[in-house]
């Protein structure tokens, strides 16, 4: 294979557009996972200059891709051009509001530095606190739990426990994709574990937790 022809070749396996939201990175369909990773760090290397130091929101289309793919795709951007990824847009009609909604307020967050991320999914006992709002890319398992003083939006399922407005905001509140908490507290309110189970049971999709009058209440997160 010519130089010519292994150019035109390796640019047709990655294709990199900007989006209102940050990148969509299209995969070839068909191609070896390990020409992908290196077609990405070439691709990415040739414009690092433009992306070093960004905060940004990525989508991977064109191809199914496993969990272990995704991290590895991610560690390879980062790697190359210094940008830091702070979530994975799933392209999917029914989170793609929720998505924008939170991609906007973790932009809004990240300019003010008002707010903090987490990468990661937070196991038995582990217990993680923010002076300001927190922003969590990933699960809360079970015996796990969140503290903020002010918001908490998790990007996955939260089967733990939450406390927001820990710093006395009742207008404080918990989003999560999926609700399933262990214990909710918003300020000094704390929620009544059936109350939780019976409202998010009925409620697909992602929800959002705050207090009303005398009770918290779990609602649809919409537009």
């Amino acid at each position: 294979m010519g130089t010519d022809t292994e150019v035109r070749y390796m640019e047709k396996l990655v294709r990199i557009k900007s989006s209102k939201y940050g990148l969509d990175v299209h995969l070839h369909p068909e191609a070896p996972f390990e020409e992908l990773l290196s077609a990405v760090k070439n691709k990415f290397n040739e414009s690092a200059k433009f992306f070093q130091g960004a905060k940004m929101a990525v989508s991977f289309l064109g191809r199914s891709i496993t969990r272990s793919e995704e991290e590895t795709l991610i560690q390879v951007i980062e790697d190359t051009v210094g940008i830091e990824i702070i979530c994975v847009i799933d392209k999917d009609e029914n989170s793609e509001v929720f998505y924008r909604n939170i991609i906007e307020q973790c932009m809004e967050d990240s300019a003010k530095r008002d707010g903090r991320f987490y990468k990661g999914t937070l196991k038995k006992r582990q217990v993680l606190e923010s002076e300001s709002s927190i922003i969590v890319l990933g699960d809360v398992e079970r015996g796990a739990k969140v503290i903020a003083k002010e918001n908490i939006v998790i990007l996955g399922e939260l089967d733990g426990s939450a406390y927001a407005g820990a710093g006395g905001n009742r207008n404080a509140f918990i989003v999560a994709l999926g609700m399933n908490p262990k214990n909710l507290r918003i300020a000094d309110m704390v929620a009544k574990k059936q109350m939780v189970y019976q409202e998010s049971s009925t409620i697909k999709g992602p929800k959002i937790a705050l207090i009303d009058g005398s009770h918290i209440y779990v609602d649809p997160l919409t537009e």
